[in-house]
């Protein structure tokens, strides 16, 4: 059963803006950004998520809630659809991700003569570095940090090049999708490049983002503001309400009541903990990894660790994920750089959180 969500009772006023489409495995967000005087402002948004029809656990129930992804497209359409008309949303333009884990993406070195000649040579090299054949892919590249200042005697020998490939495929399916829900899709994005814009802006240090979606945790090392190692994880929100149903013999929409409640608190009658920590360690676990890995092969310092996705906001686990990991951790705020009406300031933490992605999409500049 589809549940449209209109999660934080808030109704915003009317635009002409430009729209950010995230759709996840459990939830699509889609959020509408209008620029004005230079700044962008919230106009409205919305989201839908799926659940089972009475909320109960069973054998079968991932394989049966889990996945917007692998839904038809027509119930996909039809879920934006809901979500633009309860929320009144009236703006046509896109932008859309397309999730982390249906795409590659590296950085790699070339030989630097010109623009001209990296266009020329770049489908030749990228062969080395992506497993498809590229008739299967768009590729796209863009150099890092080049001036644009330079002469022939200070031109550098080498330029690093960001590269990214997204199965076509998936790129007509996701024309198809915003076709069909009367949407104009302006440009397709990589969830990791989205949330960079939104949680980072100009900030070009080495910076961790752990991204905890419902069914799966992204980790990615951003440096000079492009992707640099990505690693995901196949635990999410879900796992954790489904481990505490388990554990409690509860619901899962009970479960979720419980781990919003209690969070990761140190108190006696927290009795979800047992049933949380062993599956938040595994996260912990993993990013630990994956910044050791990076500060080893680059010998560069990760500066600092943000945290996205609804789990962040539980009480107690952004706390528990620094412990944890023996470095600075911060809950990373999408919406920093965003005016949005002082009606909304009980509950911007949790809206930033959750529309992370949807909102630096919608921050493109197409």
């Amino acid at each position: 059963m589809i549940n449209v969500n209109m999660p934080f009772g808030f109704k915003l006023f009317k635009s002409k803006g430009r729209l950010g489409i995230d759709i996840g495995t459990s939830a699509i967000k889609i959020i509408e950004l209008e620029k004005e005087s230079g700044r962008f402002v919230l106009k409205n948004y919305g989201f839908f998520e799926f659940k089972s029809a009475d909320g109960t656990p069973s054998a079968t129930e991932s394989k049966q809630i889990q996945n917007i992804l692998k839904l038809p497209d027509g119930e996909i359409i039809w879920g934006i659809k809901e979500v633009l008309k309860k929320a009144k949303i009236k703006s046509t333009d896109v932008v859309a991700s397309i999730p982390a884990f249906s795409t590659f993406a590296t950085v790699i070195e070339m030989p630097y003569l010109s623009e001209q000649d990296l266009a020329k040579s770049i489908p030749f090299e990228a062969r080395k570095y992506i497993p498809v054949p590229l008739n299967e892919v768009v590729l796209d590249w863009s150099i890092i940090d080049i001036p644009t200042n330079l002469t022939d005697a200070t031109k550098p020998t080498t330029v690093e090049v960001f590269l990214a490939a997204v199965p076509r495929d998936e790129t007509v399916r996701y024309q198809r999708i915003m076709r069909g829900a009367g949407l104009n899709l302006r440009a397709l994005e990589l969830e990791n490049s989205a949330l960079t814009r939104a949680l980072l802006g100009n900030d070009l240090s080495p910076t961790v983002i752990v991204n905890i979606g419902g069914r799966s945790t992204s980790i990615v090392i951003l440096n000079r503001g492009y992707e640099r190692l990505s690693h995901n994880y196949e635990v999410g929100g879900f796992e954790i309400t489904r481990s505490i149903a388990r554990s409690l013999n509860v619901s899962l929409e009970k479960a979720e009541e419980l781990k919003k409640k209690f969070g990761i608190k140190e108190i006696d009658e927290n009795v979800i903990n047992s049933a949380m920590k062993s599956l938040v360690d595994m996260m912990v676990f993993e990013t630990r990894k994956t910044i050791t890995s990076y500060e080893e092969t680059k010998n560069q310092k990760i500066s600092k660790v943000l945290l996205v996705g609804g789990l962040t906001n539980m009480p107690n686990f952004a706390n528990y994920f620094q412990q944890k990991l023996g470095r600075q951790v911060a809950i990373g705020n999408a919406l920093a750089r965003v005016v949005y009406p002082q009606a909304l300031s009980p509950v911007i933490q949790e809206l930033s959180s959750t529309f992370a992605v949807a909102t630096g999409l919608a921050m493109r500049e197409t």
